[in-house]
């Protein structure tokens, strides 16, 4: 009978390479106590309160002014003006313009039209044509060439995006793209980089859905701007989401390829855009009634207060405006422009 030579090395050996191994998948684990002695810095804005760092996708139907946009947002960063003529840069900064659907012309009289007298900024740089699929080492070179670069805008998403590789889902294809445009950004610190990118002919009550293709892009992506105009229109929302901005809606009026802010900052623009979305389809006395209701913030307005105020047919229109869903009945006779509130049940 042979006899046991094993001295329980081949043992060890597994066993150590299975510590390696699981070493190897954990070397990047955090705990609570090293998070809490860190010092981010803070997160950094394009345009300050409206598109943060990162990658983010600027969405609207053909036509509805994204590009028209897209280069207010550049010539205000690289001149120092005020971007949808109300919000104020800190000083001028370097940007990069893909006008892939533009030719010198187009861009040299679009870029007078926004700046009237003033020259075109030295900090503004723009290309109309790249290498087809060099997308990313084109943004590449340029952030060596000029690492202080704080936008970078690609109009438009169409333009630069690949075919389907064999065996690989339209998700999976849109995902690999923006999931790289999004490395691109998050390796600069400071660096945003847009897409201009058409919406669903489809109507969504989800401004998110509203982005063409599949859910890869708006999945990758950190921050969605949404541009909805209706044709030929004057007034339009700009509607922001994204894991680092507040979630809102900013009223905005075009004219002549200008787009301003419809109120003297963000916040006076996000009330305008409520007051539009409230008026839609109502009368004037409905307007005003939804107004009270709304200033009152989260607490209920009693019916008979507003009876007061407006006159008898308040009631019938707090009932017109709660079937609409404008309002909502907390109880008899009380209504609110908010959610429910915890505590008030309703009478029986």
């Amino acid at each position: 009978m042979p006899s046991d030579t094993s001295d329980g090395s081949d043992g060890d050996r597994e066993k150590a390479e299975a510590e390696e191994f699981d070493r190897k998948l954990l070397d990047s684990i955090r705990d609570g106590s090293w998070l809490d002695r860190q010092e981010f810095p803070e997160l950094q804005y394009a345009i300050p309160g409206l598109l943060p760092e990162g990658f983010s996708l600027l969405i609207g139907p053909p036509k509805a002014g994204k590009s028209w946009l897209a280069l207010d947002f550049l010539l205000a960063i690289s001149g120092a003006r005020n971007a949808v003529g109300k919000i104020a840069m800190e000083g001028k900064r370097r940007v990069l313009y893909l006008a892939l659907e533009d030719g010198d012309r187009r861009m040299q009289d679009r870029c007078r039209t926004l700046l009237g007298d003033a020259p075109i900024p030295d900090l503004f740089h723009y290309m109309t044509d790249i290498r087809p699929g060099f997308i990313v080492h084109t943004l590449e070179a340029f952030m060596r060439r000029h690492p202080d670069t704080a936008l970078i805008i690609i109009d438009t998403l169409g333009k630069v995006m690949p075919p389907t590789a064999p065996g690989e889902s339209a998700y999976q294809r849109d995902y690999r793209v923006a999931g790289a445009l999004k490395r691109v950004a998050d390796a600069h610190p400071g660096l945003a980089i847009s897409a201009l990118h058409h919406d669903r002919k489809a109507a969504s009550e989800d401004f998110v859905d509203s982005v063409s293709g599949t859910h890869g892009l708006a999945g990758a992506a950190d921050t969605i701007v949404v541009l909805a105009r209706k044709r030929q229109a004057t007034e339009a929302v700009l509607m922001v989401t994204g894991r680092d901005v507040v979630e809102s809606e900013y009223a905005l009026v075009m004219d002549s390829g200008l787009w301003t802010l419809d109120g003297i900052d963000l916040s006076s623009a996000a009330e305008t855009a409520q007051s539009r979305e409230d008026a839609a389809g109502l009368g004037d006395q409905s307007v005003n009634i939804l107004k009270f209701v709304r200033e009152q913030g989260p607490e209920p307005v009693r019916a008979g207060v507003v009876a007061e105020k407006f006159g008898k047919d308040a009631y019938q229109y707090l009932g017109r405006l709660e079937e609409s869903g404008r309002l909502t009945k907390i109880k008899r006779g009380w209504y609110t422009a908010t959610a429910a509130l915890p505590g008030i049940e309703e009478s029986a």
